[in-house]
């Protein structure tokens, strides 16, 4: 009988055992787990979840019952240490699995800010579970000072989250504007208004010393003037946890490489989520992804793939947040966004629109701001390749759905 092991603990790793079991699957299942919890999703943990309105139950995928129930073994706490591709050998550092078809969903690991300080009490990331718990029992009170280094997603939803809960906040960012990275400089300008509206204290263009405190972390230094702390959160990104992959030969560049199918260069191993690298067919290049949907949506390819069943990666990126009373939605391709011109559709003071990235003439993005129901139509946009006239795609009264060919 066919054996299908999944290295990881997140959403694409649950996702997997499910789509597996879901497919008619009836051969062995494992999944090895690194932290003590059932595979979960990241998103709720600075949101919902490090606010208190979200349960552990917005979290968890599935209760440890559900693999039971499946005939799954799932084996949390539980390391993966080495890995034999050509023989089929998973070792962990509770026995060696042989398996059949093998994923590897192992996520990746906070971003290193090698400064004095950083290993001090206090000082944190946002990235497991346990993550989330710990800074949760210091934030839910309210009355703490927290300094966040870094203003990415995870980064401005902690600063949203902290401020909506009664803490004071101070974002300190390298870049002009935060979220440029991600969503271009107007954009990111939007955020910055929006979080200078709420009381965040946020400096761009600084550099970021150290980190000051004798047994515990008391403040940062930033550009010579020290911000007083109660805690401090590191989050300037994350890397690939392709350790496993390269001891075993496995391609890897920016994340293990894999093809549209998620098949990675060693027979029998895909990988998926945060981890992957992957071939994306419609943009004919390859893209590593770390946002939810991507993880969802990789790991039913992959559960397909080691089925023997054609599947290929080829969806349209979506990323979503909320922060304090703003919510968006965006979908696109990142690479093809970069270079291209923004058209906004409504009021962009009042933060509700819909803005368009536009690249010869075709929509290769767009992002819907405290405006709903759109996304259908946004993607349709987007995956049609046809060109569309800007002016009509700025002028509200023209319906989405007209412009669809």
């Amino acid at each position: 009988m066919a054996h299908i092991v999944i290295v990881g603990g997140g959403m694409a790793a649950g996702t997997a055992a499910q789509t597996l079991r879901k497919e008619g699957f009836d051969g062995d299942v494992t999944v090895v787990a690194a932290e003590p919890h059932e595979p979960y999703q990241r998103p709720p943990l600075s949101k919902g979840y490090l606010a208190g309105s979200d349960d552990l139950d917005a979290v968890i995928l599935h209760p440890a019952a559900w693999y039971a129930e499946n005939d799954i073994d799932l084996r949390t706490s539980t390391r993966a240490t080495g890995l034999d591709a050509q023989a089929g050998r998973l070792e962990t550092d509770g026995g060696v699995l042989s398996y059949d078809a093998l994923l590897l969903a192992t996520g990746a690991l906070p971003r290193a800010l090698p400064i004095d300080g950083h290993d001090l009490a206090g000082v944190h990331t946002l990235r497991r579970l346990d993550d989330a718990d710990t800074l949760a029992a210091q934030l839910r009170g309210g009355g703490r000072s927290l300094v966040l280094i870094g203003s990415g997603w995870i980064g401005m939803e902690v600063a949203a989250t902290a401020r909506t809960l009664g803490n004071s906040v101070t974002v300190l960012e390298r870049d002009p504007v935060p979220l440029a990275l991600a969503v271009g400089p107007r954009m990111g300008e939007m955020f910055r208004r929006l979080h200078l509206e709420k009381g965040v204290d946020l400096h761009t263009s600084v550099g970021v010393e150290r980190i000051t405190g004798r047994d515990h972390a008391d403040g940062v230094v930033v550009d010579g003037e020290t911000v007083p702390a109660d805690l401090v959160l590191i989050g300037v990104g994350a890397v690939p946890d392709t350790v496993l992959a390269e001891q075993a030969g496995i391609t890897v560049q920016n994340g293990i490489l894999t093809d549209a199918s998620l098949r990675t260069s060693a027979p029998g191993v895909y990988a998926a989520g945060d981890v992957a690298n992957a071939y994306h067919p419609v943009i004919q290049r390859h893209l590593r992804s770390e946002h939810w949907d991507n993880a969802l949506k990789a790991g039913k390819v992959a559960a397909r793939g080691m089925m023997g069943r054609p599947a290929r990666h080829d969806g349209i990126p979506y990323f979503y947040t909320d922060q304090y009373d703003l919510g968006m939605e965006l979908s696109g391709y990142p690479p093809l966004m970069a270079d291209a011109e923004l058209v906004v559709r409504g009021d962009l003071e009042a933060r509700e629109f819909i803005a368009f990235w536009v690249s010869d003439g075709r929509v290769v993005g767009g992002m819907n701001v405290n405006v709903w129901d759109v996304q259908k139509q946004i993607k349709s946009l987007i995956s049609s390749g046809e060109r569309v006239d800007a002016s009509a795609l700025r002028d509200p009264d023209t319906p989405l759905d007209s412009l669809l060919p």
